[in-house]
């Protein structure tokens, strides 16, 4: 492992998180309504990080904040996709 979890990738992070809920990835994947192959690609960095409304989707299942997966793997995203991030946290919130 790299020098924490701010060196990782959006994918190495996710696994980290979701190994640390104790949750496998058919597991994540059937909670967040994706396809097993799915996490698999992300967690191995094959594909590039998911939408802001499939990165709240995962963190529901691990029980984990949004903000904690994305600024810990400092992935980037652009002013639309935060504020998309921030819309769905607060639908989230509010339900």
């Amino acid at each position: 492992m790299r020098g924490g979890t701010r060196d990782m990738t959006f994918g190495e992070l996710l696994r980290e998180k979701r190994r640390a809920a104790g949750v496998s990835q058919r597991e994540l994947a059937a909670g967040a309504g994706l396809d097993f192959s799915y996490i698999s690609k992300l967690e191995n960095g094959r594909i590039p990080p998911p939408a802001a409304d499939t990165v709240v989707a995962l963190c529901r299942i691990l029980k984990i904040e949004p903000e904690e997966l994305l600024a810990a793997s400092q992935m980037s995203l652009t002013e639309n996709e935060w504020k998309e991030l921030s819309s769905s946290l607060k639908r989230l919130r509010d339900s």
